[in-house]
Protein backbone atom coordinates (compact mmCIF):
# COMPACT_ATOMS: atom_id res chain seq x y z
CA UNK A 1 0.00 0.00 0.00
CA UNK A 2 1.28 3.06 -0.71
CA UNK A 3 1.79 6.30 1.81
CA UNK A 4 1.32 9.72 0.92
CA UNK A 5 0.17 12.68 2.78
CA UNK A 6 -3.57 13.39 3.73
CA UNK A 7 -5.45 15.28 6.73
CA UNK A 8 -6.71 13.51 9.70
CA UNK A 9 -6.89 14.01 13.49
CA UNK A 10 -6.40 16.92 15.41
CA UNK A 11 -2.74 17.04 14.29
CA UNK A 12 -2.25 16.78 11.09
CA UNK A 13 -1.74 13.34 8.53
CA UNK A 14 -3.25 9.94 8.10
CA UNK A 15 -0.62 9.16 5.80
CA UNK A 16 -2.76 6.88 3.67
CA UNK A 17 -3.00 7.60 -0.22
CA UNK A 18 -4.78 4.75 -2.16
CA UNK A 19 -2.33 2.71 -4.09
CA UNK A 20 -2.77 2.26 -8.16
CA UNK A 21 -4.08 -0.62 -10.00
CA UNK A 22 -1.01 -1.28 -12.24
CA UNK A 23 1.94 -0.64 -10.16
CA UNK A 24 5.45 -0.48 -12.55
CA UNK A 25 6.63 -4.47 -11.78
CA UNK A 26 2.86 -5.62 -12.67
CA UNK A 27 2.91 -3.33 -15.85
CA UNK A 28 6.14 -4.52 -17.04
CA UNK A 29 4.68 -7.91 -16.86
CA UNK A 30 1.34 -7.17 -18.59
CA UNK A 31 2.81 -5.28 -21.32
CA UNK A 32 3.82 -8.00 -23.22
CA UNK A 33 0.40 -9.68 -22.77
CA UNK A 34 -1.33 -6.91 -24.25
CA UNK A 35 0.76 -6.54 -27.39
CA UNK A 36 0.17 -10.30 -27.87
CA UNK A 37 -3.61 -9.90 -27.60
CA UNK A 38 -3.69 -7.13 -29.62
CA UNK A 39 -1.69 -8.78 -32.34
CA UNK A 40 -3.89 -12.25 -31.76
CA UNK A 41 -6.69 -9.52 -32.34
CA UNK A 42 -5.27 -7.86 -35.32
CA UNK A 43 -4.81 -10.84 -37.15
CA UNK A 44 -7.67 -13.01 -36.38
CA UNK A 45 -9.77 -9.90 -37.48
CA UNK A 46 -7.92 -9.84 -40.87
CA UNK A 47 -8.60 -13.33 -41.10
CA UNK A 48 -12.07 -13.62 -40.96
CA UNK A 49 -13.23 -10.82 -42.09
CA UNK A 50 -16.21 -10.72 -44.69
CA UNK A 51 -16.25 -14.32 -43.49
CA UNK A 52 -19.76 -16.23 -42.33
CA UNK A 53 -18.01 -19.91 -42.09
CA UNK A 54 -16.40 -21.47 -39.31
CA UNK A 55 -12.52 -22.15 -39.87
CA UNK A 56 -10.57 -24.95 -38.73
CA UNK A 57 -9.98 -24.36 -35.05
CA UNK A 58 -13.40 -23.62 -35.19
CA UNK A 59 -14.04 -26.86 -36.19
CA UNK A 60 -12.05 -28.34 -33.88
CA UNK A 61 -13.65 -26.18 -30.49
CA UNK A 62 -16.79 -26.89 -31.53
CA UNK A 63 -16.10 -30.59 -31.77
CA UNK A 64 -14.88 -30.27 -28.49
CA UNK A 65 -17.52 -28.55 -26.86
CA UNK A 66 -20.15 -31.13 -28.55
CA UNK A 67 -23.81 -30.21 -28.34
CA UNK A 68 -25.27 -28.75 -24.87
CA UNK A 69 -27.64 -31.46 -23.56
CA UNK A 70 -30.82 -29.67 -21.47
CA UNK A 71 -28.99 -29.69 -17.78
CA UNK A 72 -26.02 -27.97 -19.41
CA UNK A 73 -28.17 -25.82 -21.91
CA UNK A 74 -29.67 -23.96 -18.79
CA UNK A 75 -25.74 -23.64 -16.89
CA UNK A 76 -24.85 -21.82 -20.66
CA UNK A 77 -27.49 -19.53 -20.58
CA UNK A 78 -26.95 -18.38 -16.51
CA UNK A 79 -23.50 -17.81 -17.54
CA UNK A 80 -24.57 -16.10 -20.97
CA UNK A 81 -26.39 -13.58 -18.54
CA UNK A 82 -23.79 -12.59 -16.62
CA UNK A 83 -23.08 -10.71 -19.58
CA UNK A 84 -26.68 -9.56 -20.82
CA UNK A 85 -27.65 -5.88 -19.68
CA UNK A 86 -29.14 -6.88 -16.70
CA UNK A 87 -26.72 -9.16 -15.49
CA UNK A 88 -23.91 -7.08 -15.97
CA UNK A 89 -25.78 -3.97 -14.40
CA UNK A 90 -25.85 -6.42 -10.93
CA UNK A 91 -22.21 -7.18 -11.25
CA UNK A 92 -20.76 -3.88 -12.03
CA UNK A 93 -22.89 -2.09 -9.45
CA UNK A 94 -21.60 -5.50 -6.95
CA UNK A 95 -18.29 -4.09 -8.03
CA UNK A 96 -18.44 -0.92 -7.48
CA UNK A 97 -20.41 -0.86 -3.99
CA UNK A 98 -17.62 -3.24 -2.78
CA UNK A 99 -14.80 -0.73 -4.06
CA UNK A 100 -16.06 2.03 -2.14
CA UNK A 101 -16.20 0.20 0.40
CA UNK A 102 -13.26 -1.01 0.40
CA UNK A 103 -11.98 3.16 -0.33
CA UNK A 104 -10.72 2.23 -3.28
CA UNK A 105 -12.36 4.88 -6.29
CA UNK A 106 -9.59 3.93 -8.47
CA UNK A 107 -11.10 0.37 -8.94
CA UNK A 108 -14.18 1.91 -8.96
CA UNK A 109 -13.54 3.83 -11.71
CA UNK A 110 -11.86 0.82 -13.42
CA UNK A 111 -14.88 -1.30 -12.43
CA UNK A 112 -17.26 0.76 -14.83
CA UNK A 113 -14.55 1.58 -17.41
CA UNK A 114 -12.86 -1.60 -18.25
CA UNK A 115 -16.15 -3.50 -19.02
CA UNK A 116 -17.63 -0.62 -20.51
CA UNK A 117 -14.58 0.13 -22.96
CA UNK A 118 -14.22 -3.80 -23.37
CA UNK A 119 -17.34 -4.01 -25.02
CA UNK A 120 -17.76 -0.88 -26.75
CA UNK A 121 -14.47 -2.14 -28.53
CA UNK A 122 -16.11 -5.45 -29.58
CA UNK A 123 -19.04 -3.10 -30.84
CA UNK A 124 -16.96 -1.09 -32.80
CA UNK A 125 -14.73 -4.18 -34.37
CA UNK A 126 -17.77 -5.76 -35.48
CA UNK A 127 -19.17 -4.09 -38.74
CA UNK A 128 -15.24 -3.41 -39.55
CA UNK A 129 -14.56 -7.09 -39.35
CA UNK A 130 -17.91 -7.96 -40.99
CA UNK A 131 -17.90 -11.35 -39.64
CA UNK A 132 -21.35 -13.39 -39.26
CA UNK A 133 -23.23 -16.07 -38.10
CA UNK A 134 -26.09 -17.56 -39.03
CA UNK A 135 -26.05 -15.65 -41.85
CA UNK A 136 -26.93 -12.40 -40.83
CA UNK A 137 -25.77 -11.43 -37.20
CA UNK A 138 -22.37 -9.92 -36.26
CA UNK A 139 -20.23 -11.93 -34.71
CA UNK A 140 -16.45 -11.35 -34.25
CA UNK A 141 -15.18 -10.38 -31.45
CA UNK A 142 -17.70 -11.69 -28.86
CA UNK A 143 -18.70 -8.84 -26.70
CA UNK A 144 -20.23 -11.58 -24.08
CA UNK A 145 -17.00 -13.19 -23.58
CA UNK A 146 -15.28 -9.90 -23.62
CA UNK A 147 -17.29 -8.11 -20.66
CA UNK A 148 -17.02 -11.18 -18.62
CA UNK A 149 -13.63 -11.14 -18.93
CA UNK A 150 -13.12 -7.69 -18.47
CA UNK A 151 -14.29 -7.93 -14.78
CA UNK A 152 -12.87 -10.77 -13.99
CA UNK A 153 -9.71 -8.36 -14.91
CA UNK A 154 -10.80 -5.82 -12.67
CA UNK A 155 -11.47 -7.56 -9.92
CA UNK A 156 -8.47 -9.62 -10.13
CA UNK A 157 -6.62 -6.62 -9.87
CA UNK A 158 -8.16 -5.25 -7.18
CA UNK A 159 -7.61 -8.67 -5.06
CA UNK A 160 -3.82 -8.25 -6.22
CA UNK A 161 -3.45 -4.85 -5.14
CA UNK A 162 -5.29 -5.38 -1.78
CA UNK A 163 -3.27 -8.43 -0.86
CA UNK A 164 0.09 -6.94 -1.55
CA UNK A 165 0.91 -9.77 -4.47
CA UNK A 166 4.42 -8.93 -6.19
CA UNK A 167 4.49 -9.03 -9.95
CA UNK A 168 5.02 -12.71 -10.41
CA UNK A 169 1.76 -13.54 -7.94
CA UNK A 170 -0.06 -10.34 -8.91
CA UNK A 171 0.40 -11.08 -13.10
CA UNK A 172 -0.38 -15.12 -12.26
CA UNK A 173 -3.61 -14.37 -10.43
CA UNK A 174 -5.00 -11.47 -13.10
CA UNK A 175 -4.05 -14.02 -15.73
CA UNK A 176 -5.56 -16.79 -14.41
CA UNK A 177 -8.83 -14.75 -13.69
CA UNK A 178 -9.17 -13.72 -17.50
CA UNK A 179 -8.45 -17.46 -18.39
CA UNK A 180 -11.22 -18.79 -16.23
CA UNK A 181 -13.55 -15.97 -17.02
CA UNK A 182 -12.86 -16.05 -20.95
CA UNK A 183 -13.42 -19.83 -20.84
CA UNK A 184 -16.63 -20.00 -18.84
CA UNK A 185 -18.22 -17.76 -21.43
CA UNK A 186 -16.74 -18.77 -24.45
CA UNK A 187 -17.85 -22.48 -23.31
CA UNK A 188 -21.84 -20.67 -22.87
CA UNK A 189 -21.48 -18.66 -26.24
CA UNK A 190 -20.03 -21.64 -28.24
CA UNK A 191 -22.71 -24.84 -26.57
CA UNK A 192 -25.21 -21.96 -27.38
CA UNK A 193 -24.43 -21.31 -31.19
CA UNK A 194 -24.27 -18.11 -30.13
CA UNK A 195 -20.74 -17.55 -31.53
CA UNK A 196 -17.79 -19.15 -33.58
CA UNK A 197 -14.91 -20.21 -31.45
CA UNK A 198 -12.68 -17.94 -32.51
CA UNK A 199 -14.61 -14.66 -32.08
CA UNK A 200 -14.71 -15.95 -28.50
CA UNK A 201 -11.16 -16.24 -28.74
CA UNK A 202 -11.35 -12.28 -29.96
CA UNK A 203 -13.41 -11.31 -27.55
CA UNK A 204 -10.95 -12.38 -24.73
CA UNK A 205 -8.13 -10.89 -26.38
CA UNK A 206 -10.11 -7.03 -26.56
CA UNK A 207 -10.11 -7.43 -22.89
CA UNK A 208 -6.57 -8.40 -21.99
CA UNK A 209 -5.50 -5.34 -24.40
CA UNK A 210 -8.27 -2.81 -22.88
CA UNK A 211 -8.28 -3.49 -19.42
CA UNK A 212 -4.49 -3.08 -18.69
CA UNK A 213 -4.50 0.21 -20.59
CA UNK A 214 -7.58 1.26 -18.79
CA UNK A 215 -6.19 0.69 -15.62
CA UNK A 216 -3.03 2.63 -16.83
CA UNK A 217 -5.20 5.29 -17.37
CA UNK A 218 -6.85 5.95 -14.45
CA UNK A 219 -3.89 5.63 -12.31
CA UNK A 220 -2.54 8.21 -14.81
CA UNK A 221 -5.67 11.19 -14.60
CA UNK A 222 -5.84 10.05 -10.90
CA UNK A 223 -2.37 11.29 -10.30
CA UNK A 224 -2.65 14.18 -12.09
CA UNK A 225 -5.39 15.17 -10.31
CA UNK A 226 -4.25 14.14 -6.74
CA UNK A 227 -0.72 16.22 -7.63
CA UNK A 228 -3.14 19.43 -9.01
CA UNK A 229 -4.56 19.55 -5.78
CA UNK A 230 -1.49 19.17 -3.29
Amino acid sequence: MAVGTGTGGPGGTTGWREPVLLPPPLRVWLGPVVVLAALALGVLGVLYAGDGRSGGVDGWLRSAVGDARPLWRRVALAVDFLAEPAGAAVLVVAAVTGCLLLRRPRAAVLAVVGPGLAVGTTTLLKPLVGRTIHGVHLSFPSGHTAFLTAFALVVALLVAGRRGLGAAAGTSLVLASALLAGAAMGWAQIALDAHHPTDVLGGWCAALVVVPVSAWLVDRVSGARGRERR
